[in-house]
């Protein structure tokens, strides 16, 4: 089914989106943001290509190779896939703490998006084992409830699966299915509060807006995740409704997601809008099967220990600590005894990134860099190191991070068939050429 025109979208002005739900004004005058449509896709934008990549060996590239693409309320991005929809930020736009919207990676599960989103008509609803189900619009969510906000990373599960070795199915993604941004919205703990959870309730199930032609009750129709009632991370979790201060973009889940500091983005549900409370364990596809891991240090496992069977595994959850050097990159040569300023950023799922080294040497001796500001357990922390090569050849530059909670970066690799998890030390090799 193509896609259709991106004109169908408008693209709002944050100004425009305080005024169209009301808050500019001080009441309730909720509008749409888009106009009505059923769901589709849109005609992808002109592209450029990159130099084909295949493998079977690991991608030698900081990003994933494949076309640039131009999508609604989007920068140039680079294109995985377009049924589902996977696209990934280019390393330039991580040179900061905070990714712009536009540049944010989009990872969408099932063929059916929403390409747009009647304001007049959708609900954000609470329900299952509640007293009292709740169904709340855009307005709603603005106006009875207190505005929270924090800075976390949303990080794709797949995140660099292009490293693993032997290669496994799934987009093939370099370093850029992540991105950070400053979300507001309403905490998860006032809705389930205001609707309240009955006795005899263990967790909660978040559905959104993507749908696929599958059979109903089977995960290629419905994507549904759910988080433990009693894990610490219920009363972290925001249903946001903005992001950077702007409205989300609709490819990355307006009109709200869920976002579940330090966790996958796989539970950040993009669209939400059902919430249910459930009274026993999720069974669907996309907890039972999809996005487990190996029950295993660092939840790694070999492809012989698949194959023999009876592998006990868990669902994917919290993301481990993870650098990458941003900027410069490997093109160009350096002039041995220049001063070149190394940058790049850090970020753990476990909290705070408390330090990050620099070798030069194959690992043998580490260096401190300067972190910049801290804006919160679960953010992006940049980072910086002045590095002099004192004489011409060839450098190899590794840079590792160490979260407050003792976590740090090995230099191993991981593999399982998710291709999850990977946070091996990330290198940057350069050539350093002489001054004379």
């Amino acid at each position: 089914m193509p896609r259709k025109n991106s004109e169908q979208i408008k693209l709002f002005s944050r100004r425009s989106w305080f005024y169209a739900t009301g808050v500019a004004a001080g009441g309730f005058a909720l509008s749409t943001a888009f106009p009505c449509l059923e769901a589709s896709w849109q005609e992808p934008g002109t592209s450029a290509t990159l130099p084909n990549f295949t493998g079977p060996s690991a991608n030698p590239h900081w990003n994933s190779v494949g076309p640039i693409v131009s999508e609604p309320q989007k920068a140039p991005l680079i294109l995985l896939t377009d049924r589902p929809v996977q696209l990934e930020t280019p390393r330039n736009y991580f040179a900061n703490t905070f990714t712009p919207n536009e540049a944010f990676y989009v990872r969408w599960h099932l063929d059916r998006i929403p390409n747009a989103v009647d304001l007049k008509t959708w609900r954000l609803r609470v329900e299952g084992n509640v007293s009292s189900p709740q169904a709340y619009s855009l307005g709603d969510l603005l106006r009875k409830f207190r505005a929270e906000t924090v800075a976390a990373v949303n990080q794709c599960s797949g995140n660099s699966r292009s490293r693993l070795q032997p290669r496994v199915p799934g987009g093939q993604w370099g370093n850029g299915a992540m991105g950070n941004a400053r979300w507001t919205g309403v905490l998860l703990r006032d809705l389930l509060n205001a609707a309240g959870v009955k006795g005899g309730s263990v967790q909660v199930q978040f559905q959104g807006l993507e749908q696929g032609e599958g059979p109903e009750g089977l995960g290629s129709k419905s994507f549904m995740k759910s988080l433990d009632l009693d894990n610490p991370v219920i009363d972290e979790c925001i249903v946001a409704y903005a992001m950077n201060g702007e409205p989300l973009p609709l490819l990355n889940g307006f009109p709200v997601r869920l976002v579940v500091p330090g966790y996958f983005a796989t539970y950040w549900m993009k669209g939400l809008t059902w919430i249910r409370v459930m009274d026993k364990p999720d069974e669907n596809f996309w907890m039972k099967t999809g996005y487990r891991i190996p029950d295993t240090p660092r939840g790694t496992t070999t492809p012989e220990a698949v194959k023999a069977g009876g592998m006990k595994t868990v669902p994917i959850n919290r993301m481990p600590v993870r650098s990458f050097l941003v900027s410069p990159d490997e093109n160009g040569k350096i002039p041995a005894g220049m001063s070149v300023a190394l940058r790049g950023i850090a970020f753990s799922g476990h909290g705070r990134v408390a330090n990050v080294e620099i070798s030069d040497d194959n690992l043998k001796t580490w260096k401190a860099a300067q972190v910049g500001e801290d804006f919160g357990a679960y953010s992006f922390r940049t980072w910086e190191f002045s590095w002099t090569p004192k004489t011409p050849g060839r450098y190899s530059v590794a840079v590792r991070a160490t979260d407050e909670k003792g976590n740090t970066q090995p230099d191993e690799g991981v593999w399982n068939p998710g291709g999850y998890l990977w946070n091996r030390v990330e290198r940057q090799e350069f050539v350093v050429g002489s001054a004379e």
